[in-house]
């Protein structure tokens, strides 16, 4: 009988070989695929894909700008949603939240 140590150098001999069987056959079904594409004039295009022609960057998030600071230096716009924390802290102790005010 195999030791557990034996059986784990199996195990991942044999994940390496069917990563690379795989990989080879990814490959060749990838190159039937464009092959057949150049065979009928098919573009990424034809298939509802970009091909990355024209591709715009994402436009980055816009932050308000901070107006309160908690007693740890946590900033907080103020803005709709969840209160954080520490202003949740400080309103249930009968701190005025313009004593955070920046």
């Amino acid at each position: 009988m195999a030791t557990y140590s034996e059986l784990v150098s199996q195990a991942q001999a044999l994940m390496q070989q069917a990563e690379q069987v795989r990989k080879q056959e990814l490959a060749n079904v990838i190159a039937g695929i464009k092959a057949q594409m150049r065979e009928y004039g098919i573009t990424v295009e034809d298939l509802g894909g970009n091909s990355g022609a024209g591709r715009k960057a994402a436009a980055p998030k816009s932050k308000a700008a901070a107006k309160y600071r908690g007693p740890n230096g946590e900033l907080w716009s103020g803005g709709p949603g969840r209160k954080p924390d520490w202003v949740k802290a400080a309103l249930a102790a009968g701190q005025d939240l313009d004593t955070f005010r920046i």
